[in-house]
């Protein structure tokens, strides 16, 4: 057993990699390659049984995933769009569960309103791995992206506390009382919240003292673990924790990490997301035969109709939602926030309403439901839930995700950002105060250094003279400020090649050892990193 689970973890690594590489050969967002290649492998092959089990989802992979995800957003976009993002994750999921808890009874043979409200609660939060993936990947605008991430951080706790609801009125035919619902509410928000900024706050004052590398990376891999677990003791949202942490944390990270540090951990968590999403997607697309092995009184042509139904329904649903509430929010923010924002284009609307992507959330969600009621009678069209969930999840990723990228370019919504204007005033300040702290120690140390100072202030001019040929308006010798710096960076390039094959050349003779050449070789590749253009 445990060499078959061995080789069948092997197996998904390798799927990973090799379906990856064609994914970014294809210029297609490795999600959905990965979804779909998992329903090809299921369907064609004799893969071992591989189930997706709810309590490694939701304790294994999704706080590494959330926090890390949570670590890259933006406080201050965050902060920005957080009337937009609420009204997403709270009012959308609201509206959507609502909406198919009517639908269900109307467009799904055996269900009412009650069943309804339980399939409406799993499909109804958007992913965050799938939002954040496919959005960057196809370029599309900050001011778009940060709302997407924003709203598939938080909507889980929405969708999560709504199964919980849903699943109790089932299980034990009690509906709690709006009073009930409210507490709930603030529990799981207001605790998961408390808990994940507590935990960040205990790890940030531990991390200041600390000046270990593997150490610092190892902490950073446990703190969303912690913040997760210490919140659902509670039974608060460790989402919200995990995300809360994340925030945190990353707001702090450049006070509290080491230049090494932050390249490692970024390598070290790079990798950990892209693996743990990996195996998750494939996972996603392997489970279908073993769902329609578990459903018995439904025909497969009755099945894809009620998928088709329920996935067009739930497009629906966020495409009605989201042009009302997009005005509202301006008007929120505008009038009440006094933030100074513009009229949302509908192009831009729509976009956000046709980034409705569901994930592992939910089909872990679904996997989740009990198997028996409290009177001992099976939970009501289990199986059916699951499948549709894992419709509703291919239809959204793959439909939503593949027109992404020609919706965009029709709406002309793909090009320049406000974020590229920011970097560029970013990069101009930042080599001028270098420029003007250069000067400082010239005056400062006299004559007998000029030579260093003088190639300083010529390698910072370069860099300056850089951003402005890429980014500022053209001036009568950008040409030859162009070619200078082409020839500058590639002769540069050349001149780290030379010494990467000398210090190769010493390591094959034996002069050196492989710790040397390692040690040397990465002082060359974070060069060629930071002055690749």
């Amino acid at each position: 057993m445990t060499h078959q689970a061995q080789l069948i973890f092997v197996l998904l690594l390798l799927f990973v990699v090799g379906f990856g590489t064609l994914a970014q050969r294809l210029r297609v967002p490795y999600p959905i390659v990965l979804v779909l290649a998992g329903l090809l492998l299921s369907v064609s092959t004799k893969l071992p049984h591989v189930a997706l089990d709810p309590d490694f989802i939701f304790l294994a992979v999704l706080p590494p995933l959330l926090f890390a995800a949570a670590y890259e957003t933006s406080w201050r976009e965050f902060r920005f769009n957080l009337v937009s993002i609420l009204s997403l994750a709270f009012g959308l999921v609201t509206f959507t569960v609502l909406g198919i808890s009517l639908a269900a009874h109307f467009l799904l043979p055996g269900f009412d309103w009650r069943l309804g409200l339980v399939l409406g609660a799993v499909v109804a939060p958007t992913d965050a791995v799938a939002a954040t993936a496919i959005a960057r990947r196809i370029g599309l605008p900050s001011r778009i992206t940060d709302v997407l991430e924003g709203e598939s951080l938080v909507n889980d706790a929405t969708g999560l506390l709504a199964l919980e609801l849903a699943t109790a009125l089932i299980v034990t035919g009690q509906m709690p009382s709006f009073g009930e619902g409210v507490l709930r509410l603030l529990l799981l928000v207001g605790g998961g919240i408390g808990v994940g900024l507590v935990v960040a706050r205990l790890v940030y004052l531990f991390e200041r003292r600390l000046d270990n590398t593997p150490i610092e990376i190892t902490l950073s891999l446990v703190t969303p673990y912690v913040a997760y677990m210490a919140a659902e003791e509670i039974r608060a949202s460790g989402v919200l924790a995990a995300v809360a942490a994340g925030l945190y944390l990353g707001r702090k990270g450049s006070y509290i990490y080491s230049s090494s540090v932050r390249l490692e951990a970024v390598s070290v968590w790079r990798t950990l997301t892209f693996v743990l999403n990996g195996v998750v997607f494939l996972l996603i697309g392997l489970q279908l035969p073993y769902i329609l092995a578990g459903i018995g009184n439904v025909t497969i042509k009755q099945l894809f109709i009620d998928a088709l139904e329920l996935s067009l329904a739930v497009i629906a649903l966020r495409l009605m939602w989201v042009f009302p509430a997009a005005y509202l929010s301006y008007y929120i923010r505008r009038h009440l926030s006094h933030q100074q924002v513009e009229t949302p284009p509908a192009r831009a609307i729509f976009v956000i309403g046709w980034t409705g992507m569901r994930g592992v959330v939910s089909l872990a969600a679904a996997i989740s439901l009990p198997a028996m009621m409290a009177n001992g009678q099976p939970f009501p069209s289990r199986s059916h839930i699951i499948f549709l969930t894992f419709a509703t999840i291919l239809v959204t990723l793959v439909l939503q995700g593949l027109t992404l990228p020609g919706l965009i370019r029709v709406l002309g919504l793909a090009g320049s950002d406000r974020a590229d204007e920011e970097e560029v005033e970013a990069r101009t300040e930042m080599i001028k105060a270098a420029m003007a702290r250069l000067e400082e120690l010239r005056e400062k140390n006299g004559a007998d250094f000029e030579a260093i100072y003088n190639e300083l202030w010529r390698i910072y001019h370069r860099r300056l003279e850089a951003v402005c040929d890429r980014h500022c308006e053209q001036s009568e010798n950008a040409s030859e400020v162009s070619r200078a710096q082409a020839r500058y960076t590639a002769a540069a390039r050349e001149l780290r090649e030379a010494e990467r094959s000398a210090v190769l050349a010493l390591r094959n003779r034996n002069v050196i050892g492989d710790s040397v050449l390692r040690e040397l070789e990465r002082e060359l590749d974070l060069m060629d990193v930071r002055y690749t253009p």
